[in-house]
């Protein structure tokens, strides 16, 4: 159902978005009116005092009055419980287009776009909430250019009256559509893309590389999510770093403003300060964190680039653009994300010019590079592994979760010799690209288009389904011949969508979009390991999962999945958990292989 419109303004409500605070409001009024009616019966025979009349009088009125304030909001329930067409009719969107930001409406024709002077004005407006939130001096050069290739959030956006329940409601109907065809398939179609000999010889190596690694990727994070994965415990093993004078450690980590963080990554390292090269807290939009380490039990050399944690990361993340990397390593389109790319370049400029990597290869020249990340750290650090693997052949890079919008297809290729991934369950991050956010909008739109439910119906089946489980709900989410006429309340009201006719909607294509040249397809870094939750969908209220390992192709991530873990999957300290219990089992299973094979890819 398209927002309201009301004192000249759009509203990020619909009409069919009052039935739970109608319903709230009810059970109030209905408590205060019962209240009093109660007490004016039980005391009306003592009224009859001074002003008695008065008070009587007050009380009788108040107690019409709240009945017909309850008649009414039951009245608005009852309409706003039924679908979107029958809502209240408003306006007409067919002849009206809504500025952003909540201006006013104006009269267009119809199937006309938004014009470019509206575009550009939203596109300055929320570009300046943006700086001086995120760089705090609009002057910053930097933030400039970052918030100026943004534009990934109007991409994504345009041509679209949704209001965030109707978003809710259409995640809700796509997981159970997306749960029922995987529920269809039988097993040999739902693993795809099976990995070769090669690779599942080395999957047991690489399962126990990502779980020694993940610690130092952990560990540039900081104290945060120190004191998050331990919170009873983590301030009192930290607590006497943040205030102690350590002059001549930081000199010897060449560190920068780092109080409470050294304390926190000596802990979940679990080295010594000396192990330390450097460890770099500046953060800025394109210049991410990032430490030196000497790993003497791999005999390796490790550079961690910590993931997103600030305004300023989410700018770098949101920079979303394809850019032209100038390197030697003959691969023709070498093409990746704008924002990780500078962020990469940054630490490259800072290990080599600063000589960083010289002076660690002086101290340990037997040893091999290994740069590692989480995140937008795993997209830098992938990037960063293929910048020096000219200087560096022997480069390895361990990606936790990077963002699947990162390489040109050359470069994936390219990737696969050094470069590994790990994913946890449904984690939409490195599911996310802009070819994917056209994808799901587009598939929000066909499956609400399509529902004749109402809303409050699907948001209260669906909150029950995500926690607790259950069977997929059966609600028609797809017309059978794909004609209009057979849509008689859709959830869209004024079926808004299907009257504009919306390049992002189609009621017979079901592949993924094209993305515009300024965005081309970009794929995740190196070869993948996928931690797959075994049986049903993880619900929250569930005991600990349990998850099998496997070698995976990119095209399995090339659609967002929607489940109740697919934000919680992409955390640092769960994919730890889950490294844990998935390289406990695999080698329990090891030791114990009379259930089968040695080489098989599932605990």
């Amino acid at each position: 159902m398209p927002g309201m419109v009301l004192f000249g303004r759009r509203w990020a409500i619909a009409s069919d978005d009052l039935v739970f605070p109608g319903f709230f409001e009810l059970s109030l009024r209905v408590v205060w009116w019962i209240g009093i009616l109660t007490l004016y019966l039980m005391h009306r025979g003592k009224l009859d005092c001074a002003g008695g009349v008065l008070l009587s009088s007050y009380l009788i009125v108040l107690i019409v009055l709240l009945a017909v304030i309850i008649c009414t909001v039951s009245a608005i329930v009852c309409v706003s419980m039924k679908a979107g067409s029958s809502s209240f009719p408003l306006w007409s969107p067919s002849s009206l287009c809504l500025t952003p930001l909540g201006g006013k409406w104006l009269p267009i024709p119809p199937l006309a776009p938004i014009t470019w002077t509206v575009m550009s004005r939203a596109s300055y407006s929320v570009a300046s909430r943006q700086q001086l939130l995120a760089c705090g001096k609009p002057e910053s050069s930097s933030c400039a250019v970052a918030l100026g290739t943004t534009t990934i959030l109007e991409l994504l956006f345009r041509d679209t009256d949704l209001v965030p329940s109707d978003i809710a409601a259409g995640l809700t109907l796509l997981h159970q559509q997306q749960d029922n065809i995987r529920n269809s398939q039988e097993p040999d179609e739902v693993i795809s893309h099976s990995p070769g000999p090669p690779q599942e010889a080395d999957l047991d190596a690489e399962l126990a590389n990502c779980h020694h690694y993940m610690q130092f990727a952990a560990a540039a994070y900081g104290w945060p999510l120190y004191i998050y994965r331990n919170p009873f415990t983590g301030l009192c093993k930290i607590g006497g770093d943040c205030c102690r004078n350590r002059t001549t450690e930081y000199d010897l980590v060449g560190g920068d403003q780092l109080h409470c963080h050294f304390g926190s990554i000596l802990h979940t390292t679990g080295l010594q300060y000396r192990d330390f090269i450097h460890i770099s807290f500046h953060d800025k939009v394109y210049e991410l964190p990032f430490l030196v380490a000497l790993d003497h039990r791999k005999e390796s050399v490790v550079v961690a680039v910590r993931g997103t944690m600030s305004l300023q990361d989410i700018l770098t993340d949101l920079s979303a653009e394809s850019e032209t990397l100038s390197l030697e390593c003959g691969v023709q389109d070498c093409s990746a994300h704008k924002g990780i790319s500078q962020a990469a370049r940054y630490v490259y400029q800072r290990l080599v010019n600063d000589g960083i990597l010289s002076q660690a290869f002086s101290i340990a020249p037997e040893y091999q590079l290994v740069v590692v990340g989480h995140s937008l750290g795993a997209g830098a650090a992938a990037v960063l592994a293929i910048m020096l693997r000219n200087s560096y052949p022997q480069v390895r890079c361990y990606a936790f979760s990077p963002p699947r919008g990162l390489l040109s297809k050359s470069l994936y290729e390219y990737s696969k010799n050094f470069i590994v991934s790990l994913v946890l369950g449904k984690d939409v991050i490195p599911r996310l690209s802009v070819t994917n956010l056209e994808d799901l909008k587009k598939r929000i739109l066909r499956v609400i288009a399509h529902c004749n439910k109402p809303k409050y119906k699907i948001l209260l089946h669906g909150c029950w389904y995500e926690l607790f489980g259950g069977s997929p709900d059966n609600s028609p989410t797809e017309l059978d011949g794909g004609t209009q006429g057979d849509l008689t309340q859709p959830l869209l009201g004024e079926q808004s969508l299907l009257t504009h006719g919306s390049p992002t909607y189609s009621f017979s294509s079901d592949s993924p979009l094209e993305s515009p040249t300024k965005y081309p397809p970009l794929y995740p870094p190196g070869r993948i390991i996928h931690l797959e939750e075994e049986g049903t969908s993880g619900r929250f209220c569930r005991a600990a999962a349990q998850y099998c390992a496997r070698w995976s192709h990119e095209s399995q991530f090339s659609k967002i999945l929607i489940g109740p873990k697919m934000l919680t999957d992409h955390m640092p300290d769960v994919l730890m958990k889950a490294l844990d219990s998935v390289v406990a089992d695999r080698a329990a299973f090891l030791l114990c292989p009379a259930g089968g094979s040695l080489n098989v890819d599932v605990v």
